[in-house]
């Protein structure tokens, strides 16, 4: 990041290279869809010019991961219909699993995630940051420029509302998880 700062064009591009791929899933899963590869080139382009203001000795990723949600926001106010919210994760080589619990993770999932995408955008937006991206407390309050309290008692009352939309049994297994 100093080499960066410093004007270092290849230091850059190896930031870039390795922030790509969470800058896309994290415009894509606060609410970009098939605008996130715009959202994430504008987020890289606006990264690279606010350098000098970035703060030496801090983390780049929540830095980076602010901007894609502001820019993922300008997109918002633009466009006021609501988009599917589509969850893409790279699963870890494992072992087989038997096809009947596959089968039903992947309802579960599908089902979790739909209930996610019927909520507010705020209350998707502190859900994907935390829980979807695995954000902590203090990152989402960085990537949402929200205070560290708001994003607590945000997300607080997100679950609260995700629970009463699942099914029991549901809800049982997503916090057994």
């Amino acid at each position: 990041m100093a080499r960066a700062r410093a004007g270092d064009r290849d230091a850059y591009a190896l930031l870039v290279a390795r922030y790509a791929a969470l800058a896309h899933r994290t415009a894509y899963l606060l609410g970009a869809g098939d605008d996130a590869e715009d959202v994430v080139q504008e987020a890289f382009v606006k990264a690279y010019r606010g350098l000098g203001s970035f703060r030496a000795g801090a983390p780049f990723r929540p830095w980076l991961l602010r901007i894609v949600a502001n820019e993922t926001n300008n997109l918002h106010r633009g466009v006021r219909r609501r988009r599917t919210l589509e969850l893409r994760l790279a699963e870890p080589d494992v072992e087989p699993v038997e096809p009947e619990r596959e089968a039903v993770a992947a309802d579960a999932r599908a089902r979790v995630l739909a209930a996610v995408d019927a909520m507010s955008y705020r209350d998707r937006q502190v859900l994907t940051c935390r829980y979807f991206l695995d954000l902590s407390e203090a990152e989402t309050a960085e990537v949402l420029a929200w205070p560290r309290g708001s994003v607590k008692s945000r997300l607080s009352r997100a679950i609260v509302k995700l629970r009463r939309t699942l099914p029991a049994k549901l809800v049982e297994e997503v916090a057994r998880d």
